[in-house]
């Protein structure tokens, strides 16, 4: 039974934008594309900022792109496998929505890290730049997510719980058996909005002076709140002692980028008194 509409936000819209034969572009697809073009956009001004070369970017853009949206289809069929192994037709089927995020940042990270080392460009000011872009990017995406009903959440009583009255909604049949639940994406798009507005002037105040921490930081925003935003979301399959995926990658990632975050601060420290002398 769906709570009363006073207490909660009612979600009425189509999720789905237009078919056009078998092509169907949903608010889901739609934010997506909004979202890459903006943090493009966002590094490429980035890139201009610090003087380096821009056709790099574009080319790198050509690369990563593909690869990440290719990262995040190929990392939630695997969470889902037990559903696509069924099901093998729909893998493919990617503007009806079905990503990991997880997937995309791990592939595009990868393809950047790769692209640095051919064209030998600075790893760390490229990393930085583009981890800005990125968490703009990613929020700006969330907002499908919201119009969509993606990633069902855990129920609540809270004044901004949401309920989808649209029955093409991923989430219709779970707001008719469970009422208002968490805006779980939308937690998730304000803490990354916050935190690309908290990182920005400090980057181009002082943290480009420390290549590779703007983009560690970004990291550890985006692990720790899906690890968090996790326990109340509910479309992720259990792995291990109660954990999901996407938490389990958040732990690997932060013990990963801690040390390597102090060894590019020695490093960039090192540099500096080599300079000096």
């Amino acid at each position: 039974m769906i709570l009363s509409p006073f207490l909660v936000i009612e979600i009425a819209l189509d999720p789905n934008i237009i078919k056009i034969g078998n092509v169907l572009i949903t608010w889901h697809g739609l934010f997506t594309a909004v979202g890459i073009f903006v943090g493009l956009n966002i590094v490429l001004r980035l890139t201009r900022i610090m003087s380096l070369d821009e056709d790099n970017i574009y080319t790198l853009a050509l690369v990563a792109i593909p690869s990440g949206i290719l990262g995040a289809r190929g990392l939630f069929v695997i969470e889902h496998w037990s559903y696509f192994s069924q099901a093998p037709s729909e893998i493919i089927r990617l503007n009806e929505g079905g990503i990991s995020i997880w997937g995309a940042l791990l592939a595009g990270v990868v393809m950047t890290v790769c692209f640095a080392k051919w064209r030998q460009y600075p790893l760390r000011n490229l990393l930085d730049i583009t981890g800005l872009g990125m968490i703009l990017g990613l929020a700006i995406g969330r907002v499908g997510d919201l119009i969509n009903g993606e990633h069902l959440a855990k129920a609540t009583d809270l004044p901004w719980s949401v309920v989808y009255t649209d029955p093409d909604s991923p989430a219709f049949a779970h707001s008719l058996a469970f009422g208002a639940h968490h805006p779980a994406t939308t937690y998730e798009m304000l803490i990354l909005l916050l935190a690309f507005f908290a990182l920005l002037p400090l980057f181009l105040r002082f943290l480009n002076q420390w290549p590779g921490i703007t983009f560690s930081a970004v990291v550890i925003s985006y692990a720790l709140t899906r690890y968090f935003l996790t326990e109340i979301r509910l479309d992720s399959p259990e792995v291990v002692n109660g954990f999901v995926a996407p938490q389990i990658i958040a732990g690997i990632i932060i013990c990963i980028i801690i040390p390597v975050t102090i060894f590019w601060v020695r490093d960039t420290n090192k540099l500096r008194k080599t300079m000096q002398n």
